[in-house]
């Protein structure tokens, strides 16, 4: 693994998130792997823990107000969007990768939980508080960081949800 604490040798979207990372006082470490990070499988066997363990960051669009929506939903789970819509109050769908890049400044298999270009209302999966530890991507599809449940929570503002 290749580990830049400083981030100087980070590629610049993975540097963009160490950087929001280290705005907010966390001392964590963006990490830049050699194999992909792009699926939840992909990033569990990388990194060497169970798919639960994944933090993906999935973004929505909202039907009528086309708001994004970022659920951070554990690599084991799928989003059930009945219920997420329930949870925002409108038909939500999955977005297409033009929007997350939009909303986000991140392509889809690498899209982090902080540092986006404007704030998402944000949902996180109940299921990743079972975890000591859980890996998040980290701007590029194939840069992770490890972190704590409690992490994720302040970093996002994030609302704790049934996902599935």
């Amino acid at each position: 693994m290749k580990l830049a604490a400083t981030g100087q040798d980070l590629s610049r979207s993975a540097r963009r998130v160490q950087e929001a990372l280290t705005r907010l006082g966390l001392s964590l470490n963006v990490v830049e792997l050699p194999q992909s990070t792009r699926s939840a499988r992909e990033a569990a066997l990388a990194v060497g823990c169970v798919v639960g363990q994944i933090a993906k960051s999935l973004v929505f669009q909202t039907e009528f107000s086309r708001q994004a929506i970022l659920v951070i939903a554990s690599g084991a789970n799928r989003v059930d969007e009945l219920r997420l819509s329930e949870e925002v109050g409108e038909p939500v769908r999955i977005a297409d990768a033009e929007f997350v890049r939009h909303e986000t400044g991140f392509a889809i298999g690498g899209v982090p939980p902080l540092g986006h270009t404007r704030p998402l209302q944000t949902f996180v999966d109940k299921d990743l508080l079972e975890y000591d530890e859980v890996w998040a991507a980290a701007g590029t599809p194939n840069a992770v960081f490890r972190l704590e449940p409690a992490d994720l929570l302040s970093m996002t503002g994030g609302r704790i949800i049934e996902i599935r």
